[in-house]
């Protein structure tokens, strides 16, 4: 039995979805060359996932609320967090995300080719989230640069330049937040001053626990967002069957079909967790301090879950963990569900087809980054 896998797999010219697809039914769980111990079944997931008191989420030096919080802890701060994601806190900005995704997608040319994850995706991921937050249009194109080098320097794995790019997100989010809460009353009304007066336990946020969940909402999100498009994208356009179907569907529909595409190209990839205690989970016995992963992309394909992976959007949503489970599911499915969906319905009610270009096949992201790099398309 291989006990090792390859974590960086561009030099094998294979994706992480791939590698896993056989790495998977022999082995629930395998140890990377870092030595962190990746959980590749769904029930091997979903058990660590739900265990939150044997799999910590205090895994990062850095400031993570809430994802980096246990317990009590982060139950204070997701109370904080899940109110502005809840259905009624959204709804008032569906509006504002159609406008978005209409404007955008009238000024995308039709013949010509175009990158379905960054000139489709990306830009749309800015703009709703701006409009979102509150945040000004100016950011845009800084915001559009910054994802294309974070993504760069998380193929990378090259630490510096990591944490240096995060330190330029960092800092764009303080160029939002510090004129906010030194404005006081006279501070915008939007999201992200509202956030800036939120308190935990009578004591108000500290700008690092700002930054942090900002952070989570935009940094994550956007890179997520964009991905997600350029799976969708190139999904619709390998099944244009899909597409008739998707303009006449009720919005539930639409999001149901979203989420199982999500499911068999999961671009987030994975979380990670850290044992408390020894643990035995897939037949491996991990110990105390180990670094554990939790790989959604592989869970979501596993075979004795979700059979040969045919298309089943009712058949799967039930033991669909895109979006992941447990006191750590993420508080933004309904946010990014909504946003995905006004999108796709914005692009189909203005497109007749959308083609692959068949001498620039969709290009694989590479491990620690899932999903598609490009997926060049033509819409007429």
């Amino acid at each position: 039995m291989t006990d090792h896998m390859p974590d960086d797999l561009s030099a094998a010219g294979r994706d992480l979805r791939a590698y896993t697809d056989e790495l998977r039914p022999k082995h629930p769980v395998v140890r990377n060359i870092k030595g962190e111990w990746v959980l590749l079944r769904h029930a091997e997931v979903l058990a660590a996932a739900l265990d939150d008191e044997r799999f910590s989420s205090q895994v990062s030096r850095y400031l993570q609320v809430p994802n980096g919080l246990d317990g009590q802890e982060h139950t204070l701060y997701r109370n904080v967090i899940k109110q502005y994601l809840s259905k009624e806190a959204i709804e008032p900005f569906v509006p504002l995300f159609k406008r978005v995704a209409t404007q955008l997608v009238a000024e995308l040319p039709h013949g010509e080719v175009l990158d379905a994850v960054n000139d489709i995706g990306a830009v749309f991921a800015v703009r709703a989230q701006c409009a979102w937050l509150g945040w000004p249009a100016e950011l845009e194109p800084k915001l559009l640069a910054w994802m294309e080098e974070n993504h760069a320097a998380t193929r990378s794995s090259d630490h510096a330049w990591m944490a240096d790019v995060a330190e330029q997100f960092d800092e764009i989010i303080r160029s939002v937040v510090q004129p906010r809460r030194a404005a006081g009353d006279k501070a915008p009304d939007d999201l992200t001053t509202k956030l800036c007066r939120e308190t935990v336990n009578g004591q108000p946020l500290t700008e690092p626990e700002l930054v942090s969940i900002l952070r989570n909402w935009t940094g994550g999100d956007l890179g997520s967002i964009a991905l997600c498009v350029g799976v969708l994208i190139a999904h619709i356009a390998q099944h244009p069957e899909l597409v008739d179907r998707l303009r006449t569907a009720l919005d539930a529909e639409v999001e149901a079909i979203i989420d199982e595409i999500l499911r068999i190209d999961n671009p987030f990839v994975s979380n990670r967790r850290v044992t408390t205690c020894p643990v035995r989970i897939g037949g491996r016995d991990i110990p105390s301090g180990a670094k554990v992963k939790l790989n959604w992309t592989s869970a979501n394909r596993d075979e004795a879950v979700f059979g040969n992976n045919q298309f089943d959007p009712e058949g799967n949503a039930a033991t669909n963990i895109v979006y992941g489970a447990g006191k750590h599911i993420c508080p933004g499915r309904l946010l990014a569900t909504w946003e995905l969906r006004i999108a796709l319905q914005a692009l189909l009610a203005s497109v007749h087809t959308i083609e692959l270009v068949p001498e620039q096949p969709p290009e694989r992201e590479i491990a620690p980054v899932g999903g598609y790099h490009r997926v060049p398309v033509v819409l007429t």
